[in-house]
């Protein structure tokens, strides 16, 4: 019977995920563990180190009772029947496989941890993205590691979750996958964590495989949902190039039953912690298992990606008179996506170094990202720009060429143009009036993610461009 859960890592999976689980298993006790002192005590404050819909309810229910924080990982990993590794794999940056292998640091660290305190059999569970056959490569650690004749089933339970909806997709999802060995103390860990799922879950939800499939079905539908967004992306500008309305098109797309409606939103680009990074790990994998062609093809995805973003660059430069020297752009939203105040590899961090590049200056507003988060990821040098001159030095003229507002019509006031990059609902609300009034004329509106209504702009006097509209569309002179 399991008596107590521990997770490893206090981020944007391990955070919510424990907390459905005690919420959904009262009888269980749940702890959070991380290193991170700073991130612990956030969690047992009022304010998350988080931003997740639904989250901050179910941590006031649960915390104190069943659900804890704490930075003391030995006591609690010591105790945990059942112990999920939610740390972050991110891309190595040197060394073997630079700029595309999985970077295993954290999770070897919490194996060693696992493997010196523990004095009883452990079930450890795989909740990080990891490459296929990570969990040969862990059990090798916990075995030559362990304290006496100790037991360790590994499983992999990797996580299907979106920010912004992470909580709706913990509490209804629409699969959970588990991943085992065939031996028979595999299958009896897989029963205990699915009973554990049960509580809560429809059983024909829950699906068990063998630990490889299990492993490399999270990069799978990481790059599928990826390769879909690109698709539609590419699709835009040929549309623009045509004539054709890239909107338009989508919604013949998700009429055909084998397509569906989901991804199909023509963008800026995608961003986020892991559909890059699972597409590079991907691309090494079969590099290192000679499918070099397999290798080229997801390759392409990000390379798509990538040409979106610094083709709205593009788009803004040569509509704006071929510069934007000197010039104010009001950026709208820098979170990769709405509903979140996640950062990582969101489009606007190009999209804004490269009008940096071009010596524009910049007034950003985002309801959920601090001034500080967006600073610090402007100053970093990780960003397909970095290549040119320009862009490196970049981070060393940032400071005064970026303004953070509080306010989205002190951020638009006596601009020249507005860059949408993020798909918060507020945008959809704005006295476009007001903003038109306050900035300098011609006013240029640039929609990178389709949600405006580009003909009342127009109607007030915007010059307005939307992504995969076609030229006589959105020139409005």
């Amino acid at each position: 019977m399991v008596k107590k859960i521990c997770g490893i890592g206090a981020g944007y999976v391990g955070g919510p995920t424990m907390a459905v689980i005690a919420l959904k298993c009262p009888s269980i006790e749940v702890a959070v563990v991380d290193i991170s002192h700073s991130r612990i005590s956030a969690w047992n404050s009022d304010k998350l180190p988080i931003y997740e819909p639904g989250l901050e309810q179910v941590i006031q229910q649960c915390r104190g009772k069943n659900l804890h924080f704490s930075t003391d990982v030995e006591k609690h990993v010591y105790e945990a029947d059942i112990i999920f590794v939610n740390v972050n794999t991110p891309t190595k940056t040197s060394g073997l496989g630079a700029g595309k292998a999985a970077d295993l640091t954290y999770w070897e660290s919490a194996a060693r941890v696992i493997a010196d305190v523990s004095r009883s059999n452990k079930i450890v569970v795989e909740k990080s993205t990891v490459p296929v056959r990570t969990a040969e490569v862990i059990e090798k650690i916990l075995v030559h590691n362990s304290k006496g004749k100790i037991k360790y089933q590994i499983l992999s339970n990797p996580e299907f979750l979106s920010e912004g909806t992470a909580m709706q997709d913990l509490l209804n999802p629409d699969r959970v996958l588990l991943g085992g060995n065939d031996s028979l103390e595999g299958q009896e860990a897989i029963q205990k964590l699915k009973d554990i799922y049960a509580h809560w879950v429809p059983q024909d939800r829950i699906i068990t495989t063998n630990l490889w499939s299990a492993e490399l079905s999270k990069l799978a539908d990481n790059a599928f949902l990826a390769q879909r967004i690109s698709s539609i992306n590419a699709m835009s500008a040929l549309c623009e190039a045509t004539g054709a309305d890239v909107s338009q098109v989508s919604c013949v797309l998700s009429k055909n039953t084998k397509l569906g409606s989901k991804y199909l939103n023509a963008s800026v680009g995608f961003g986020g912690s892991c559909f890059q990074k699972d597409i590079l790990n991907l691309v090494y994998i079969c590099e290192s298992n000679g499918l070099f062609e397999v290798a080229n093809y997801w390759k392409e995805v990000v390379k798509v990606n990538d040409y979106q973003k610094s083709r709205f660059v593009k788009k803004v430069v040569t509509s704006m008179f071929n510069t934007v020297s000197g010039k104010k752009i009001a950026v709208l939203g820098f979170s990769f996506k709405k509903d979140t105040s996640d950062t990582r590899k969101t489009p606007a961090i190009d999209v804004c170094k490269g009008l940096l590049a071009d010596n524009a200056c910049l007034s950003i507003y985002d309801p959920r990202v601090s001034e500080e988060q967006i600073r610090r990821d402007l100053s970093m040098n990780e960003s397909h720009w970095d290549h040119s001159i320009q862009a490196k030095s970049t981070s060393f003229t940032s400071a005064k060429q970026v303004s953070v507002f509080a306010d989205v019509y002190e951020a638009t006031k006596d601009a020249h143009g507005i860059c949408v990059l993020t798909e918060w609902d507020e945008f959809k609300t704005i006295d476009y009036h007001k903003v038109f009034d306050s900035m300098v004329k011609p006013a240029f509106v640039f929609d990178g993610r389709n949600v405006l209504d580009v003909d009342k702009l127009r109607e007030i006097g915007f010059i307005a461009y939307s992504i995969g509209k076609p030229l006589n569309q959105w020139v409005n002179c």
